[in-house]
Order: C-alpha cells, then sequence, then structure tokens
C-alpha cells in the first residue's frame, strides 16, 4: 500500500483488516495480479496533459484515495455473499476491480456483477490475470468500431499490456494488423500477429501515405490532426491514452470528421472476459509476461514499470497465505 504519492519506493508492504463482503460481493483469495500503467499512474500522478484534476477524482488531491493499488485479478473464491449465486467458495477466477483498485492484496472484493469470470483452465493463475487489464481494455474499445476480415488496423504501442491485445484481438477478427514499437520487440508483435511493423525509432508512420480503418492509440504521443489524417474515411481512431483536450474534444472530432474519434472505453464487462477466456483456451490468445516479482518486491516492480519499457505484462505474484510464510503481511 502507498499513503502518499512519489517514486516506488513509497509502496511497502503492510497487513491491513481482510475486506468486508457484502450480500452481492465474491470475495477472492489473490494468486496474481499485474503492476500496470494505471498503479503507474495512481502512485506517482504522472497523468496526460491537463487531466490532473480530473484523475485527483479518482486517484485523490492531497493524499491516495485507494491506498491498495492493483487493477486485476487471478485467484480462488474464498468467500461469496449471501445473494451471489455466479460463484461459490473454491471457483477459480480473473477479474478487473478497474479504478477501484485494491487488487495487491491477499484478498479482494468483487461484485458478483462486475468484471469477474471463469480462469481459463489452460493458463497458470500469472497467465491468466495478463488477460485482464489489456485484454479487457483492448477488448472494451474494439468493441466500439466493426472490424471487417482484411480490415487495416494500426496499433501504436504494439508491446505493452494493452497493445499486445489489442494486436491478439485484432489479428482474430481477420485484420491486417500494423504494430507500432520499438524494432527490439518487432519480433514479439510479429509472433502475435503483426502483418507488419514500424520501428517507431527510424520512420514515423504519420509520414506515410497509407492510411487505416482503425487507429488504436496505446501511447498518446502524437498530435491528433497527424493521427486523424492517417485514418480512412468513415474509420476510427481509438485513443487509449488521451490528453484533457483528446477527452473534451473526441464526440466534436468525431461529428467533423465522420470518423470515430473516442477516448473511452466504456464499461468493463464479464462477458468481454469471457471472451478473452474462450480464445486462450482455443489457443487463439497467448500470455505476454515481461517479468514476474514477488510481493515482496514490490517497488522494485514498480520502478521497472516506470521505466517505460515492459513488454506485455509484469506479474506480481506470492500475495497468498503470506502468514504460512512466516511473515504477517497482508496487503501490499
Amino acid at each position: 500500500m502507498y499513503r502518499r504519492f512519489g517514486a516506488p519506493r513509497v509502496v511497502r508492504v503492510e497487513e491491513v483488516p481482510r475486506p468486508s463482503l457484502g450480500p452481492d460481493d465474491v470475495l477472492v483469495r489473490v494468486h496474481a495480479s499485474t503492476v500496470s500503467a494505471a498503479d503507474h499512474r495512481a502512485r506517482s500522478r504522472d497523468v496526460p496533459k491537463g487531466l490532473g484534476m480530473l484523475a485527483a477524482v479518482g486517484i485523490g488531491l492531497f493524499r491516495p484515495r485507494h491506498r491498495v493499488l492493483g487493477m486485476d485479478v487471478a485467484g480462488v473464491v474464498e468467500a461469496v455473499g449471501a445473494k451471489v449465486t455466479r460463484f461459490a467458495p473454491g471457483d477459480e477466477v480473473i477479474a478487473m476491480l478497474g479504478d477501484r483498485f485494491g487488487a495487491h492484496a491477499e484478498y479482494a472484493r468483487v461484485p458478483q456483477d462486475g468484471a469477474i469470470t471463469a480462469k481459463p483452465r489452460t493458463m497458470t493463475f500469472e497467465e491468466a490475470v495478463t488477460l485482464v487489464f489489456g485484454g479487457i481494455t483492448a477488448r472494451g474499445f474494439l468493441n466500439q468500431v466493426a472490424l471487417e476480415p482484411g480490415a487495416a488496423v494500426l496499433v501504436n504501442g504494439a508491446s505493452g499490456a494493452v497493445g499486445t491485445a489489442t494486436v491478439q484481438l485484432a489479428k482474430h477478427a481477420g485484420a491486417h494488423v500494423t504494430a507500432v514499437c520499438s524494432g527490439a520487440n518487432g519480433d514479439l508483435v510479429t509472433s502475435l500477429g503483426a502483418d507488419r511493423v514500424i520501428d517507431y525509432t527510424t520512420e514515423d508512420f504519420t509520414a506515410e501515405a497509407t492510411t487505416y480503418d482503425v487507429i488504436v492509440d496505446c501511447v498518446g504521443n502524437v498530435p491528433f490532426e497527424r493521427l486523424e489524417a492517417c485514418v480512412e474515411p468513415g474509420g476510427a481512431l481509438l485513443q487509449v491514452i488521451a490528453d484533457l483536450q483528446g477527452v473534451l474534444r473526441a464526440s466534436g472530432r468525431s461529428r467533423r470528421s465522420g470518423k470515430l474519434v473516442t477516448a473511452s472505453v466504456g464499461r468493463y464487462r464479464a462477458a468481454d472476459l469471457a471472451h478473452l477466456v474462450e480464445l486462450a483456451e482455443s489457443g487463439r490468445y497467448r500470455a505476454v509476461i515481461d517479468r514476474t516479482f514477488d510481493l515482496t518486491d514490490i517497488a522494485e516492480a514498480h520502478a521497472f514499470v516506470d521505466t517505460g519499457r515492459k513488454r506485455g505484462n509484469v506479474v506480481l505474484t506470492g500475495l497468498v497465505d503470506r502468514r504460512s510464510a512466516g511473515r504477517a503481511w497482508r496487503t501490499g
């Protein structure tokens, strides 16, 4: 947990009470989570330009609103509330907590009507949790367009958690996928289905004459005007990361351009997680793990994510049964 904003060292392991259980809640004993870009932003308050005050509503103004970070969970149901009918103790599940956070702990509370579903039977907990943050975000944005087979899709920032998920989901839909990333990550995104790789360190994709049916921007480092010019008439610009201007002007830009421009992922849904699980179990979605850290190394995990160079997901383990390991820690 963290009690103030700042560098990775502000995050430390402490003991706190187990989350209380409401009648519609599922209590999950956490086996794995990830340290995501969202955790980095919440901890450091490093948010896109103009979003400082808006972000403060969710993460806190002077002190963290949610002291335990972590948006995604893979684990085992420990207990259920009196009105829960979809899950039972012993079920293996994955879940997205979203901006409530709380996953970097031994136990996490999830409403049964939230984004929670059965874990893929073919994956370990460490692999399964990689479906959640990146996968449900990619799915939420791609749900807003009708990808036809052969559609041209460009993913800017293709080697991160959301990027690697987007490449796989777009390819599964039959799209021709162009991945923008560093040359060092070219083999990775190609193995996930990218048909073409643009090395952003040597090429500027916006300087080409090529246009795309859909651009998914996972970086937010290119001005709107240059991105919009690369989108086909009637196409879509999906801004996974956007500054305040991008958020506020999205609907107006859609009307003026005749192209869908959005910075909203929509609502996290259990159905989207279930779709990802189906793909994973059939071998059509792959877990992408850069590094795995134990809970005791949580500050080091944050420091690695802060570099901005992670490939896919940074997984956090060692959250189960801290007491049985001779430690008095319950959350991190």
